[in-house]
């Protein structure tokens, strides 16, 4: 690979990232793809003083000072981009995800910087569109959480209170057959809820497939809605909630094969990578990665805020 080509390979990056002036001239680029660098504090897109040893500039307006770092993810973080980039890399092009003490033996970093790394690549990997899906969209829901044939005794007995799903955290989500999927997480599996969400993510009048749960019916009202009834068939017809399913397999070979565990209050994240890396699979991996970092901006996570219960 010639110095001046962008990089195609996890190698390639990391060889291409470990010079900090080409890593940082990556970055500026993709957060002000325009040129005009603009201060996060005062949002003056003027002229900026720059100081080229510390790479950091001086507001013409506010004088303060601020780096490329400031305002995003990565606001306060000691780590360089030789880490950084490898890292969001890795997470945008991963099939099953990647574990954060896979990835702090990698960087040479600790589990729990590597943890706190992932969850905000995951923040910035959220999708800002507001587009509704359209055409032919299945709807479905799935409970994740560990499995009572796996757990002691004594955990079985503390966790398992009931029957079914109602110890384990739901996720609902609606895919367009052929185009993106939209999920989350939700308290309960009521009418209100899951017709409340369907509405939310899919334009009104568009085909909307479902299994027979009562929580789904009435959407007649506002799709042409058709329902599959699980206890007999999987498809009938073109009525199948089957790419949906698709996409909970994915998730789940995540959490169950690489993560292991996920708590609940972080479950949201888990599911926005795997939307993310769904959403863009045809992609190549260097515009995966510049799309994941395309959104690190106005985006910043905290640990407090993302170790507080």
């Amino acid at each position: 690979m010639a110095s001046n080509e962008l990089p195609t390979t996890l190698l390639e990056a990391i060889r291409y990232f470990s010079d900090p002036e080409r890593a940082f001239e990556f970055v500026k680029a993709l957060r002000w793809p325009d040129g005009r660098v603009t201060c996060p504090r005062c949002r003056h897109d003027g002229q900026h003083s720059f100081l080229t040893t510390r790479r950091i500039w001086k507001c013409g307006k506010c004088r303060r000072q601020f780096s490329v770092k400031v305002g995003t993810i990565f606001e306060d973080s000691p780590l360089g981009w030789d880490k950084w980039l490898p890292a969001i890399w890795l997470l945008a092009n991963s099939k099953n995800s990647v574990s954060s003490h896979e990835l702090g033996r990698a960087l040479g970093v600790t589990q729990k910087t590597a943890w706190f790394m992932f969850h905000r690549i995951r923040k910035a990997m959220e999708s800002r569109s507001f587009a509704k899906l359209s055409g032919t969209v299945e709807a479905d829901e799935t409970f994740v959480g560990g499995l009572a044939a796996n757990m002691h005794n004594g955990v079985r007995r503390q966790r398992i209170t009931s029957r079914g799903g109602d110890d384990k955290a739901v996720v609902q989500g609606v895919i367009q057959r052929g185009g993106r999927v939209r999920a989350e997480t939700v308290e309960a599996t009521t009418k209100l809820r899951l017709q409340g969400n369907v509405r939310r993510w899919v334009e009104e009048g568009s085909a909307v497939y479902t299994d027979q749960a009562m929580a789904y019916r009435g959407l007649d009202r506002h799709f042409a809605h058709k329902s599959v009834d699980h206890s007999r068939e999987y498809v009938s017809g073109d009525v199948h909630t089957n790419t949906m399913e698709s996409f909970w397999a994915l998730l789940k070979r995540s959490i169950k094969g690489t993560q292991i565990h996920v708590d609940e209050e972080h479950l949201d994240r888990y599911v926005t990578e795997r939307i993310f890396c769904f959403d863009h699979r045809i992609a190549s991996d260097l515009e995966r990665m510049r799309l994941a970092l395309g959104g690190v901006s106005d985006r910043r996570l905290t640990w407090k805020a993302l170790t507080a219960r």
